[in-house]
């Protein structure tokens, strides 16, 4: 009886917190189980595939999200007249998630981070072919520069250049392209329904590949890969509420520091200690983004 009263009150204290803290606090939590998951795939991606590894966290995290939903909102919850885009949105969001994965197994930790953020810059290309959204002089300006540490960071024209970087890019040229296809399911989907349907999807096209290429895992390693879907679910579940509950302009800024999180990681468990040129680039990436997001 003490404990439930404890409890109780503990749940009271939480809610006289401001809003904003407490949307921080869940977004600065998922920033950091979604990069322990990184660590995770990064230490078994040196023996298994990377499509095992997304189809791994695409399943676990399937497995735990659809039968919760359908228990609480029941089975007309995933009837949808839109099949399409539904199926559309999960091919972009596979593709995406598969780069990302390629990058984490493949180059410095914290730059397949701050490339996966390069996002929001390419959705401002990507709005204006398939949107018709046209933007500013000033925002133009700032997305150049978002581009110029890209390629800061990738180095093509150096001896630094590492050919891995452009499929870490080209995830986040899939990611924008699922931002698109969400903002035009959502003009007649709930969320919880496009959610469903990524999660099927993404788990689908993952199927075929982790088949392909599967490498059976050790009993070491069969435990870690069900620990990446749970993570990876529960931090995209934090960050999702966060940015529900607060300002995106409190929020986002702390997400973006799994980037620093990734850099302290890579430091301690991979020897991987980041160049000027990719501090730099990721800066320049990290500003872009910031200001793109203040200016609406």
């Amino acid at each position: 009886m003490r404990g439930f009263s404890h409890l109780l009150a503990a749940r009271q204290r939480w809610g006289l917190l401001p809003v904003n803290l407490r949307a921080v606090l869940f977004v600065s939590v998922g920033a950091i189980l979604l990069t322990i998951m990184a660590v995770f795939v990064k230490i078994l991606g040196e023996r298994l595939h990377t499509a095992q590894l997304m189809f791994s966290r695409s399943l676990i995290g399937f497995l735990i999200f659809a039968p919760l939903l359908i228990a609480k909102d029941g089975i007309d919850v995933i009837r949808t007249k839109r099949p399409g885009m539904h199926f559309q949105r999960g091919f972009w969001g596979a593709c995406g998630n598969y780069c990302f994965f390629f990058g984490i197994t493949h180059l410095v930790l914290a730059d397949a981070m701050a490339l996966q953020f390069s996002r929001p810059l390419f959705m401002i290309l990507l709005a204006f072919l398939f949107l018709g959204e046209v933007a500013g002089r000033q925002r133009i300006a700032v997305t150049f520069a978002g581009f110029c540490g890209i390629l800061i960071m990738l180095q093509p024209f150096g001896g630094g250049f590492d050919p891995n970087g452009i499929v870490a890019v080209a995830g986040a040229v899939f990611g924008g392209m699922v931002v698109i296809s969400i903002k035009k399911l959502s003009t007649t989907e709930p969320t919880r329904r496009i959610i469903f349907y990524y999660a099927f999807y993404t788990t689908l096209f993952s199927a075929i590949p982790a088949y392909l290429y599967w490498i059976p895992p050790t009993w070491e390693e069969a435990p870690v890969l069900v620990l990446i879907g749970i993570l990876g679910i529960m931090g995209q579940s934090c960050i999702t509420h966060g940015f529900t509950l607060g300002e995106a302009t409190v929020t986002v800024p702390f997400d973006y520091m799994r980037i620093v999180y990734s850099a302290i990681f890579g430091v301690l468990l991979f020897a991987e200690v980041p160049s000027w040129w990719s501090i730099v680039g990721a800066t320049l990436i990290v500003g872009s983004n910031l200001y793109l997001l203040k200016r609406g």
